[in-house]
């Protein structure tokens, strides 16, 4: 989701840019990598593991890309002189705050995905002197698969939804993180870490509800809590991070995630 809007609004604006993907180059090779990114002025780095529940059984493999990969690209965007941006998540957290997390606040992951992207900011932090970590979370597209998709299909499909309502967060679309990278990089803004999510917060159950609505659908919905639906990796209970690094960059936030939404929704839900 992620890349083909980067691709789209860096085309848009004007600058020569150059996506690949998996079969174009392996992130775990760090040869394959130093000779992508050569000539380049600013490496974006959106490769992930982001299957959160695999990695809790195959955590050497999401580390892998998540970790190391993370640090040959970090290695090799400092090589060739170009700035790099790294993608991040959340679940460097552990989701028990009550107030936003602040781009400083210590990480403490409950997962192996959180782990392993936790370990990739740090290869990238120990690796390329000029960086912006960028984290972001609950991510929406109108390329792959999706929260507001899946909950659109089911729907469609069913008679009625239980959606749990005791995760909070901030629905984030790929275009506007997109955007916002490309402001970032624009602004020369400070190497650190940024907070790449729309403003705002709800529940998965509150998101649901603004999906529905937008899909034209009056399926009966309930709350319900993350006790029903047990996963193998721990989700966050709070997810909203707070943007005081972009306000200090003269950067402008996303905006609040419902009006971000209503953009979205003719787009995505296509």
């Amino acid at each position: 989701m992620l890349g083909h809007d980067l691709l789209d609004v860096l085309t848009a604006t004007g600058p020569d840019v150059t996506g690949l993907g998996r079969a174009d180059v392996d992130v775990t090779d760090a040869q394959a990598v130093r000779a992508a990114v050569v000539g380049y002025d600013v490496v974006v780095n959106a490769a992930a593991w982001t299957a959160v529940d695999d990695a809790e059984e195959r955590e050497a493999q999401a580390f892998d890309v998540n970790a190391t990969a993370a640090a040959h690209v970090a290695r090799a965007a400092a090589e060739a002189g170009a700035r790099l941006v790294h993608v991040s998540t959340d679940y460097v957290f552990d989701g028990a705050a009550t107030e936003p997390y602040t781009e400083d606040a210590p990480i403490a992951p409950r997962s192996a995905y959180g782990r392993t992207k936790g370990a990739g900011e740090w290869a990238v932090r120990a690796e390329a002197p000029d960086h912006l970590i960028v984290r972001t979370a609950w991510l929406y597209g109108a390329h792959g698969g999706c929260f507001p998709k899946t909950m659109a299909r089911l729907g469609a499909e069913k008679d009625q939804l239980a959606v749990v309502d005791d995760q909070v967060g901030q629905p984030t679309w790929t275009r506007d993180l997109a955007e916002l990278i490309v402001r970032l990089v624009d602004a020369e803004a400070p190497t650190g870490t940024y907070h790449g999510t729309s403003s705002g917060q709800t529940s998965w159950f509150g998101f649901t509800q603004r999906i529905l609505a937008s899909a034209g659908l009056a399926t009966p919905l309930e709350p319900t809590t993350s006790a029903a639906f047990v996963r193998p990796a721990p989700r966050p209970a709070y997810s909203v991070l707070g943007h005081d690094a972009l306000r200090a960059a003269g950067v402008e936030p996303i905006g609040d995630w419902a009006e971000r939404w209503e953009a979205a929704a003719p787009t995505v839900l296509a």
